[in-house]
């Protein structure tokens, strides 16, 4: 790397000298990927309701919702009532609200709500969708740099009612408190999600998003920001097959306390940029066998990797299976700083897939839009359910608008226009324009009578505070 920046291959690197100080900085250009993309405003309207049926016709999601009681029931949901629940759900509307404002009454959606809406089913409508994506002739053309590249990023979501996993967030939430929606995103598609709580952080389940993903879309190398990384991040990924890419908010920081060698920092002679001490080898092969053993433990579910983070910060500083796990980390992240630094493809492959990230959080607050995006749901499993069918919705509408670009790449393939095939390469299907979130108004029937004078005498007996 240092050759490359004494010959001038690294035109993104530039040295300010002050003084006798020398520092550098590193330009990356900006990458951009467009939402809502114009073309889909052409589009005829379509209501919610509608794209859940459509997608349902082709990947069958509805399937995976089974009775409570399992093989002693019978009785299969309703598919009008069931996507009216997700919908109820999803959108942070409520099944009372739903209720009120539909055709289906609530009792009805209850009644489905319970018997067939819960994680475990949720999550296999969330992977049959996914997998159906990826199927699509457009998935592929949607990798970065040739490979399948994936990022994890947190959305904040203010809760009016207190639960346990809602905590305060100054930045986010004022004085009020809220939830973090920690979604794993892979070519545009939200495979993977959890609900953690605003004090917790991030970084702690990069590797669990990724290991517990059952989807087929397996991704193999992972972003996250700045607050992904830790002292673990990169050794655990490697072990089990992921190349870890974050993207660093100061690099030049980063880079002058986080660089190590394999040799002493006097011997790489007079250079820009040298490690700042020497990688202790022997202590981690001494320790190999308790690493192994940290590894089968999560490889076997037998724990998560926040449990094993947190664990291993509560040791002593002195001890010596969380230091060599560290040396061996340190390893993995000093060759990836040098590509990072090296690299302006890769920096702009990992600014394109946390770009990707951003995309699908504005969709998602999108689909959240009633009751001004605050969630009102008493406990924690009520929150995993709204977490599970908002993701369902922006994978149906994900899967809705892919299936239209995968049409128009087959048809432009066969013509032969490869222009057309490449422009809509770039196109995302993160959009949303051309889609009715809020319903549609029937003015046909006779309208109801509104009766004042009734209004009026509710409103006279509440107590004014």
């Amino acid at each position: 790397m240092n050759q490359h920046l004494s010959a001038g291959e690294n035109p993104h690197f530039e040295v300010k000298k002050r003084g006798s100080t020398i520092q550098w900085t590193l330009q990356s250009p900006g990458i951009r990927e467009s939402i809502n993309h114009p073309m889909f405003s052409t589009l005829k309207h379509v209501n919610l309701s509608s794209i859940l049926h459509f997608v349902n016709q082709y990947c069958q999601f509805s399937e995976a919702f089974e009775h409570r009681l399992g093989r002693y029931v019978k009785q299969k949901s309703d598919d009008s009532t069931l996507i009216t629940c997700l919908i109820a759900w999803g959108t942070n509307m409520g099944l009372g609200r739903m209720g009120e404002t539909s055709d289906i009454s609530y009792y009805a959606l209850a009644n489905v709500s319970d018997n067939f809406l819960r994680p475990e089913t949720l999550r296999k409508a969330n992977d049959l969708v996914s997998n159906a994506i990826a199927e699509l002739p457009i998935f592929r053309h949607h990798d970065i740099g040739g490979t399948l590249h994936s990022s994890s990023d947190g959305q904040k979501f203010e809760s009016q009612i207190q639960t346990v996993n809602a905590r305060h967030s100054p930045k986010y939430f004022g004085l009020k408190k809220g939830i973090v929606s920690y979604t794993l995103i892979a070519n545009h598609v939200p495979v993977n999600a959890r609900i953690i709580g605003a004090n917790e952080h991030e970084r702690h389940y990069v590797f669990d998003l990724l290991f517990n993903n059952t989807t087929e879309v397996q991704p193999t190398i992972h972003s996250t920001d700045t607050h992904g990384s830790n002292e673990v991040n990169f050794a655990i990924l490697h072990i089990f097959g992921y190349q870890f890419a974050p993207r660093y908010r100061d690099i030049h920081h980063k880079v002058s306390h986080a660089l190590y060698g394999f040799k002493h920092p006097s011997q790489y002679g007079d250079v820009l940029l040298k490690p700042i001490r020497k990688i202790n080898t022997q202590l981690i092969m001494n320790e190999w066998d308790n690493i192994q053993r940290i590894m089968v433990s999560l490889a076997l579910k037998t724990t998560t990797q926040s449990i094993i983070v947190s664990k291993l910060s509560a040791y002593v500083r002195k001890n010596k299976t969380r230091q060599a796990l560290w040396e061996y980390d340190n390893i993995i992240k000093s060759l990836y700083l040098l590509d990072y630094v090296d690299s302006a493809p890769l920096r702009q492959n990992i600014q394109r897939a946390l770009n990707r990230g951003e995309s699908y959080h504005q969709l998602r607050r999108a689909v959240s839009y009633a009751n001004f995006g605050k969630l009102r749901f008493k406990t924690e499993y009520e929150q995993q359910i709204w977490g599970d069918c908002a993701r369902l919705l922006t994978n149906c509408i994900i899967y809705y608008n892919a299936f239209i670009l995968s049409d128009l790449l087959t048809y432009s393939d066969s013509c032969g226009d490869t222009a057309r095939v490449a422009l809509l390469s770039q196109v995302s299907p993160v959009a949303w324009q051309h889609i009715n979130f809020y319903g549609r108004y029937d003015f046909s029937k006779q309208p109801e009578i509104i009766d004042m004078e009734t209004i009026l005498q509710q409103l006279i007996q509440l107590p004014l505070k």
